[in-house]
């Protein structure tokens, strides 16, 4: 690879265990601050998954996991009983955190599996136990991003305009990322990608997450206003989309962040491929079909302020979820750590969640 290319090897620490805490950094607070905040509790966590503190399908299942070994590390229980008991209302509080997002409940169900494989060990091992294993998922997903990015990097053009809706990179994951991670790849291997970052309303994660993690790589980047995507696919601007998602279903639907279903549905209009990564967690074999996954709806403020300056009339109603559910017609292919999955997704997603998983391959 020529020296001038660079290698983006999880820069950004989006969370990490301490002997402290769980470390996040603060996303409510980029791009203006970078500040990282320990979570000393479960409870912290929680919390932080909830604010948004730490956001991002494949984050916050590991954020979940660390929360949960938080807890049970700091435990006072005595016997394996009191501490399956502590355990189950540590997990019933994270489940509550973020309900579309089904990493959440693929590391909650991970770390209950977990529980019930080692609860015949002593305390003093168990609770090191779900530490390590924490851990281990926290190094899985890096591996798993930059396994998807080899292989969605052979999906992108050579060089021109790479649309991308919310922030799918490091910050959404443990690092690397992966819808970013695709572009991230895509880069290395020598392409010329210009990214355009849709801002993403309410929350901004295109404009305040997406642009600063892609300047501090060096990836050229353009922010444009969410109605602006269409002109610019029709101007020929952009080669391709590429999304992350938080939960998919069974069927190939994606759920992803509010906004992902409109850009769909103009990439059709103007024959642009229109891609999906995330890691086989988030494939949701269980939910036939995007119309059965829950959509979050989140508070109404974060519509009617910005930067806390109200921008609507007192009393006028607000909607504000979460995620849109775009059908698995619009998306030309599902990258996973994989593999690459296209239509018939039925067939194709069951397959991937098939295969042994190979943790750095």
């Amino acid at each position: 690879m020529p020296e001038s290319i660079p290698r983006y090897k999880s820069m950004i620490h989006t969370l990490e265990w301490t002997e402290q805490g769980v470390r996040f950094i603060d996303q409510t607070k980029l791009p203006t601050e970078e500040i990282y905040l320990t979570c000393k509790t479960h409870e912290q966590v929680a919390d932080a998954i909830r604010t948004m503190v730490v956001r991002g399908a494949p984050a916050i299942g590991v954020a979940a996991a660390m929360g949960i070994a938080l807890g049970m590390r700091d435990s006072k229980a005595e016997t394996a009983g009191e501490l399956k008991r502590e355990m189950d209302r540590i997990c019933e509080n994270m489940g509550k955190t973020r309900p579309t997002a089904v990493n959440l409940f693929w590391a909650i169900a991970r770390m209950r599996e977990k529980f019930e494989r080692v609860r015949i060990r002593p305390i003093a091992q168990i609770k090191h136990e779900f530490v390590e294993e924490a851990k281990r998922m926290h190094a899985e997903d890096i591996a798993a991003n930059q396994a998807m990015g080899r292989h969605g990097a052979t999906l992108m053009p050579s060089e021109g305009g790479v649309l991308t809706h919310c922030n799918a990179g490091a910050l959404a994951t443990a690092g690397y990322g992966t819808a970013l991670g695709v572009i991230r790849a895509a880069v290395e291997a020598g392409k010329k990608i210009h990214v355009y970052a849709d801002e993403t309303r309410p929350f901004l994660q295109g404009s305040r997450l997406t642009a600063w993690e892609l300047m501090k790589d060096g990836i050229p980047t353009t922010v444009i206003s969410d109605n602006m995507a269409g002109a610019m696919m029709r101007q020929g601007k952009i080669g391709a989309i590429v999304v992350g998602a938080d939960r998919i279903a069974a069927n190939g639907d994606v759920a992803n962040k509010i906004g992902t279903y409109m850009v769909a549905v103009l990439a059709k209009e103007n024959g642009i491929p229109f891609y999906v990564a995330a890691p086989i967690s988030t494939v949701d074999m269980d939910c036939s079909e995007g119309g059965k996954i829950p959509i979050e709806q989140r508070n109404v403020r974060e519509v009617s302020h910005i930067a806390g300056k109200q921008m609507v009339p007192d009393g006028v109603s607000i909607e504000n979820p979460a995620f849109d559910v775009t059908p698995a017609r619009y998306v030309a292919a599902i990258i996973t750590e994989r593999g690459i999955a296209r239509s018939p997704y039925e067939d194709s997603l069951r397959k991937l969640a098939a295969v042994e998983a190979k943790v750095g391959v």
